[in-house]
């Protein structure tokens, strides 16, 4: 009988020891000692600024931060998941459900000695925008929402008064309440593995945009001016009618490769300009918050008219977004549905003058108009592009075996090349006048 009972008692030890193994990643209702951080040497706070992958990005940034974790707080059950807080969202939204959902949220520890929980929250405030309530950028719904949940009667105290001091900063700025809710943490859980440093494992993730672009004011209350590169571009040093616009963030790989890709070769028509500020040229608009960078704005009469979120590496499609808004419609059947105009109908089938044809996007040289000979076919045909501006593809449609060309800078589009044109070539690039652009000399 001894060795019964000793047995269970061992059993029911090794039971308590492994249930209290499995809940080191849940934190119900505040449990901590209201006087005590983490340890002598760290202490954390709960943040939610929408899709905790930017969050958690945005949070790691700061010097003094010791680690970021994404996961979920604030809801009702002790337990969730990324699926079970998204299905109870759907849930909310039908009416078959009762109660608080959890939000996403980071737990972001950190070293007093090194920053203090002001400067935490002032990255915070400026990292989202806290006036959206039930949602963040596109991302929609009350697990989005935004939140400071503290774990101790000192921590919130600050957090209240950075809502109030960056309240008046966003009211001068022109920008409506913070809706912000500020509470004690209840039911945290640690997100799933493939959620955390989710931006370092998928490149293709987006980058925050840094919120409104209000700065957080100084710790003197008095406000801090922004560099002038962090500044909203002025209008009147843009072109009202037509203007393109990459709004940009710090710290943001996907920018610098779009400068690399697109900008740092840019010979479009329309005028190009950047911005660290997510706010809209003054006295111009935006139709939504931006979420991401980079983001591409197109603006007409101050207005946007269309926008491109976020890049990878995919030029063409950056180009064709541009080009559908660019073209006419008898271009883009040409350019993206590989269509043909009629014979002796196209432009610059008769232009003689010295110059250079160009990609009607992107402006990148396609062919000298020394190279251009009357082929008789009715389409503007030269013996030869300018190297590197053209690619082939095979096209074997209406019953034939043709060689495509397309603009190597756009993809778009352009013609068929053909083995009976003039010396030096005897190539016949026989082109759609209508996506060329002829620009004299």
């Amino acid at each position: 009988m001894k060795t019964i009972i000793t047995t269970f008692t061992i059993l029911l030890i090794a039971m308590v020891i492994t249930v209290f193994a499995m809940e080191k990643t849940v934190i119900p209702d505040a449990v901590v000692n209201p006087n005590q951080t983490v340890d002598s040497q760290s202490d954390y706070i709960v943040l939610g600024m929408g899709c905790f992958w930017g969050a958690e990005k945005r949070m790691g940034e700061l010097p003094g931060i010791l680690d970021v974790e994404s996961g979920y707080a604030g809801g009702d059950r002790a337990g969730a998941g990324y699926q079970d807080v998204l299905n109870f969202e759907r849930a909310l939204r039908i009416g078959k459900a009762a109660g608080r959902n959890h939000a996403e949220v980071v737990k972001v520890t950190f070293d007093p000695k090194r920053i203090s929980l002001e400067g935490v929250l002032a990255k915070f405030w400026e990292s989202h925008n806290p006036t959206q309530g039930d949602r963040q950028g596109n991302d929609i719904g009350s697990n989005y929402r935004s939140t400071i949940y503290y774990h101790n009667e000192h921590q919130k105290t600050p957090a209240l008064a950075t809502r109030e001091t960056y309240q008046q900063a966003l009211t001068a700025a022109g920008h409506g309440q913070i809706t912000t809710e500020i509470l004690p943490l209840k039911n945290y859980m640690t997100a799933e593995e493939y959620h955390q440093d989710y931006l370092e494992k998928n490149p293709d993730g987006y980058c925050g945009l840094g919120g409104t672009g209000v700065k957080y004011p100084a710790m003197d209350s008095s406000s801090v001016s922004s560099p002038p590169s962090e500044q909203p571009l002025t209008s009147k040093n843009l072109n009202f009618d037509q203007q393109l616009v990459v709004f940009e963030s710090e710290n943001c790989e996907f920018c610098a490769q779009f400068k690399q890709d697109i900008l740092d070769h840019w010979q479009a028509d329309i005028p190009v300009a950047t911005a660290m500020n997510a706010n809209p040229p003054t006295d111009w608009t935006l139709d939504k918050p931006l979420f991401a960078s980079p983001t591409m704005v197109l603006f007409r009469e101050g207005r946007e008219v269309a926008r491109y979120t976020g890049y990878n590496g995919e030029k063409e499609k950056f180009w064709q977004w541009l080009g559908f808004e660019l073209l006419t419609p008898e271009q883009q059947k040409i350019a993206f549905e590989q269509g043909t105009e009629r014979p002796f109908t196209g432009s610059n089938l008769d232009e003689k003058r010295p110059g250079r044809f160009v990609d009607p996007i992107t402006g990148a040289t396609l062919f000298l108009s020394q190279t251009k000979f009357n082929s008789g076919t009715g389409w503007p045909s030269f013996f030869e592009p300018i190297e590197g501006s053209v690619s082939y593809h095979e096209d074997n449609s209406g019953y034939m075996q043709r060689i495509e060309v397309r603009s190597a800078s756009s993809g778009i589009h352009l013609g068929h090349v053909f083995n009976d044109g003039p010396p030096p070539s005897h190539k016949r690039y026989c082109i759609n006048g209508n996506v060329l652009k002829f620009v004299p000399d």
